[in-house]
C-alpha cells in the first residue's frame, strides 16, 4: 500500500518548485500584480457567493450561514481567552517598578542608548508639547536618550517655528535633541511617515557615527508623534533588550492605547479605537504570529541592516518587521512588551469629519494587505526559511485581513438575505424554521466577548478629567451597542475598500489622521496629573 502523506508531500514539493520556475518565467510587474488582485478577489468573490446561493441555493446558504457564525464564535471564545491572558500579563508588569529592577539587577544597562523618532505633519504644537513632557517624565537618564523631530519640508515654515519653540523649551532638558527636514520630491517615495522616516534615519545615523556610539547598544522607537509614553517604558524596554535571546534579532512591541483623548471622542471613534487596543493585546502572547504596529522599538543594527525605512509605501511600521525577517531568513521575531504607550483617538473637533477621518485611518490600516504580495513574492526566494512559518505568516494575514473586510457584512447583512428570499422555496424546511433560533443562541454565547471588551475599557480608562461627571464613565458601556454599526462602517467597508482599490492597482497614499483636542480637556490633564497610567 503506498505511503500518501510521504506521497502527497512530494505533490507540495513538486507544486513549490514549479511556482518557483513560474515566478523566474514572468515578470515581476505581471506576477506580483496577480498576487496582489487575490486578496479583492476572495473578498467579492464572497460577497457574490452569499447573494447568489440565497437566490439559487437558499439552503445551502443557510448551511453556510450556520458554519460561518460557529466560526465567528470561536474566534470570539479565542479572543476572550488571550485577551485575558494579556491583560494577566499587563497587570502584572504594570505593577513593577523597572526602572529599581533594572539597576539592581542589570548594571550593564548603563551602556545602553535610546533613539526616539517622532515624524510629524502638520500636528498642532501641543500635540508635540505634550508628546515631549511624556518624554521628560520618563524614567531614563536624559543624557542617554536622543530624541529626532523629523517635520517635512512640504510643511513649510510652520515646522521649523513649532520645532524652535520646542528646542526652546526642551532643549536644555534633552541634550541630544535634532531636527531633521525631510526634502520634498525626492526620487522613488511617496510622501507619508515612512519616506520621513528614512530621510531622518539617516540624519540620526551621522549624528550617532561623530560619537562613535556603538550600533549595538541602540534601541530605535519609532513613535506616531503624540504617544505618550509610560514612565517605565524605556526602563521596561532595557531590561527586555538585556535578558531576551538574541535581542539584536527582535523588534518590540507595547500595548497600544488611545487615552490622551478619549473622554472627547464620538462613540464610534472610541470603539474603533478600543477595538485596535484589544486586537493587539490578543495578539501579543502569540508573538510567533506578532507583527510590529503604530509606536514600536528594534535595534539601531537591525535597522541599519535593512537600509531604514522602505519609501514607498503606507504601512511602513509592519513592513520594517517583514524586512528583517526576510533579511535575517526568518531569524528575526517580535517580542510582546506588556506595558502601554498611549495614542490620540481621531477627533477634528466636528463629528462628521471626525467620522470621515476614522473611516481613513482605518481603510490606511487595512491596507496593510499590500503585505500579501510582498511576501508571497519574497517568501518564493526563501527557501531558507521554513515552509511552516511562511504559511503561518500568510494565513494570518491573509485570514484576517480577509474576515475584517467580509465577516461583519456576512453576520449583520448578507446573512439575512436568504430568509428574504428563500421563503417560499423553503419556507417549510426545519433547517428554514430553526436557523434563526440556533443563530440567535450563537450570538448570545458570542456576547461574551462585547461583556469582556466593556469590562476591560472601563479597567484601562484614564481617570475623569477635573470638573466631569462620573455619569460620563456610562457612555463607556453604552458605546458596545453601536458594535454591530461600527464594525460594518468601519470595519469590513473600508477593508473592503482597501482590498479593492489593490485589486485594480488604484494604490492608496498615505494620508495624515488629524487630531485635536479641545479646552474642555487640556493636554496638562492628560500628561502631568498621570491621568493615562493607573
Amino acid at each position: 500500500m503506498p505511503n500518501f502523506g510521504i506521497w502527497s508531500l512530494f505533490r507540495v514539493i513538486r507544486i513549490i518548485r514549479a511556482i518557483r520556475l513560474i515566478t523566474k518565467m514572468l515578470p515581476k510587474p505581471r506576477f506580483y500584480r496577480f498576487l496582489e488582485m487575490i486578496p479583492g478577489t476572495l473578498v467579492w468573490g464572497t460577497f457574490a457567493a452569499a447573494i447568489i446561493l440565497s437566490f439559487a441555493a437558499p439552503l445551502w446558504a443557510l448551511y453556510f450561514i450556520i458554519l460561518f457564525d460557529l466560526y465567528w464564535l470561536f474566534r470570539v471564545v479565542y479572543f476572550v481567552f488571550y485577551l485575558t491572558l494579556s491583560w494577566r500579563r499587563f497587570r502584572q508588569d504594570g505593577a513593577a517598578n523597572w526602572w529599581s529592577i533594572i539597576r539592581k539587577d542589570k548594571p550593564e544597562w548603563e551602556r545602553l542608548w535610546q533613539l526616539v523618532f517622532l515624524p510629524t505633519y502638520k500636528e498642532d504644537i501641543e500635540v508635540l508639547r505634550a508628546t515631549f513632557r511624556a518624554l521628560q517624565a520618563a524614567h531614563f537618564p536624559k543624557e542617554r536618550l536622543v530624541v529626532v523631530l523629523a517635520g517635512e519640508e512640504r510643511e513649510g515654515g510652520a515646522f521649523i517655528k513649532k520645532a524652535e519653540i520646542l528646542q526652546q523649551e526642551f532643549g536644555d532638558y534633552f541634550k541630544h535633541f535634532l531636527v531633521t527636514v525631510h526634502p520634498s520630491g525626492l526620487p522613488d517615495e511617496i510622501p507619508g511617515k515612512g519616506s520621513n522616516l528614512h530621510f531622518a534615519g539617516r540624519q540620526a545615523k551621522k549624528y550617532i557615527d561623530a560619537r562613535q556610539i556603538p550600533y549595538a547598544d541602540i534601541i530605535v522607537s519609532a513613535f506616531d508623534v503624540d504617544t505618550a509614553v509610560h514612565p517605565q517604558y524605556f526602563a521596561y524596554l532595557s531590561y527586555k533588550y538585556l535578558t531576551v535571546p538574541d535581542p539584536l534579532r527582535a523588534s518590540y512591541q507595547p500595548i497600544a492605547l488611545y487615552n490622551n483623548n478619549i473622554w472627547e471622542a464620538p462613540a464610534l471613534v472610541r470603539l474603533a479605537a478600543w477595538g485596535t487596543t484589544f486586537w493587539l493585546m490578543t495578539e501579543l502572547p502569540r508573538s510567533e504570529r506578532l507583527f510590529t504596529f503604530s509606536s514600536h522599538s528594534m535595534p539601531f543594527a537591525a535597522l541599519l541592516d535593512v537600509n531604514f525605512w522602505e519609501k514607498d509605501i503606507v504601512t511602513e511600521d509592519s513592513r520594517i518587521f517583514l524586512q528583517c525577517f526576510l533579511h535575517y531568513n526568518g531569524a528575526y521575531r517580535v517580542v510582546p512588551l506588556y506595558l502601554p504607550v498611549s495614542m490620540d483617538t481621531v477627533t477634528t473637533g466636528n463629528y462628521v469629519k471626525s467620522l470621515k477621518a476614522l473611516y481613513l485611518q482605518q481603510r490606511r490600516w487595512a491596507w496593510g494587505i499590500e503585505h500579501f504580495p510582498y511576501m508571497v513574492w519574497h517568501f518564493l526566494k526563501k527557501p531558507q526559511i521554513p515552509i511552516w512559518r511562511k504559511s503561518k505568516f500568510l494565513w494570518n494575514l491573509g485570514e484576517g485581513m480577509y474576515s475584517w473586510a467580509t465577516a461583519p457584512m456576512l453576520i449583520f447583512l448578507l446573512g439575512q438575505l436568504p430568509f428574504s428570499v428563500g421563503e417560499a422555496s423553503i419556507g417549510q424546511s426545519v433547517v428554514y424554521q430553526s436557523t434563526p433560533l440556533i443563530l440567535k443562541w450563537i450570538m448570545r454565547a458570542a456576547m461574551i466577548g462585547v461583556v469582556v471588551s466593556a469590562i476591560l475599557t472601563v479597567q484601562l480608562l484614564p481617570p475623569l478629567p477635573k470638573g466631569v461627571s462620573r455619569l460620563r464613565k456610562l457612555d463607556m458601556l453604552w458605546q458596545w451597542l453601536l458594535l454591530p454599526i461600527s464594525l460594518i462602517l468601519f470595519g469590513s467597508i473600508p477593508a473592503a475598500d482597501a482590498q479593492t482599490r489593490l485589486l485594480f492597482g488604484k494604490y492608496l497614499g498615505f494620508n495624515v489622521t488629524e487630531k485635536k483636542r479641545t479646552e474642555k480637556y487640556p493636554p496638562k490633564i492628560i500628561r502631568e496629573e498621570a491621568a493615562v497610567w493607573r
